[in-house]
């Protein structure tokens, strides 16, 4: 691994969550200098850009990047938000921004390795991933090192060196990044309604600009009136004709405190946070 490094320069995608900072520790581990950088989108939890903040005092720098475009205005200004079919937010937000500034470095004459913190654990597409891959959007090589890393490993590796984790883990969340993302998953949802309500509050009002966008654009077109008005989510169940339909973000939220498919009120959704507690080894959870 060190000989295919060689004297090449690492530059390390940084999101604010575990996994790339793990990767930034073991890079330090072995002794790898590397450049630290965060695509920042605009619509991270309030907790990853402060924890970015204290990521750079441990680990180093860690140089932010940005779109044309912020989530907000990208969705208003396409008239639409992101969907499964049309994930246009990462293409724009994230893929974008990071091979513009490699390509700047490649093209100054560096010899560019990117590394990136995805293992292979969480989920089928990413098993599916090499450790080693030549990406031509990014005229580098593109290396997974945590590719075999289990979600303990990680632990194990923060503990090592005392690094504190995101908070947003210790309060139940599964996963970082844009807050909420289009794939929230239901108790994602439901700790962003419960915790940020403001942020629901700002989803809401999104809808409501995007939806005059839309609506400008096909008035526009000659059409008349929109047939499914879109919005952040879509349903998690398809309808009589196949298709995810558009579902306002209040109508997420309560089925996001719902148990058994939306059946019944789920009255009693705690111990997310215990259980974020209890995997970082944070707890007691047993008498001595």
């Amino acid at each position: 691994m060190i000989e295919r490094v060689g004297s090449r320069r690492v530059i390390a995608s940084i999101s604010g969550g575990k996994d790339s900072a793990a990767m930034s520790l073991w890079l330090t581990e072995q002794g790898i200098e590397h450049d630290r950088v965060f695509c920042d989108t605009g619509w991270e939890a309030a907790e990853t850009y402060e924890h970015l903040a204290y990521l750079s005092q441990q680990l180093g720098a860690i140089t932010h990047l940005r779109g044309d475009l912020q989530m907000e205005d990208l969705c208003e200004k396409k008239g639409m938000f992101p969907s499964r079919t049309r994930r246009f937010c990462t293409e724009e937000l994230k893929v974008k921004p990071i091979i513009k500034y490699i390509n700047a470095r490649v093209d100054a004459g560096e010899d560019i390795v990117n590394a990136v913190g995805i293992r292979a654990g969480e989920s089928s597409a990413r098993a599916k991933m090499p450790e080693w891959e030549w990406s031509d959007d990014f005229d580098c090589d593109v290396w997974r090192p945590l590719i075999r890393w289990t979600e303990q490993d990680v632990i194990d590796i923060h503990a090592r060196h005392g690094l504190r984790p995101n908070p947003l883990y210790l309060a139940g969340m599964s996963r970082v990044g844009c807050f909420p993302c289009i794939f929230a998953r239901k108790a994602e949802v439901r700790f962003v309604a419960d915790h940020r309500p403001e942020q629901i509050v700002r989803i809401r009002k999104l809808e409501h600009r995007v939806q005059a966008a839309a609506a400008a654009r096909q008035f526009a077109r000659g059409d008349e009136g929109l047939y499914n008005p879109p919005t952040f989510f879509q349903a998690p169940i398809r309808n009589d004709e196949g298709k995810r339909p558009c579902m306002p973000i209040d109508d997420v939220v309560a089925w996001s405190r719902t148990a058994r498919g939306g059946k019944q009120a789920e009255l009693f959704g705690g111990g997310a946070a215990e259980e974020g507690c209890m995997r970082w080894g944070l707890c007691e959870t047993v008498a001595p």
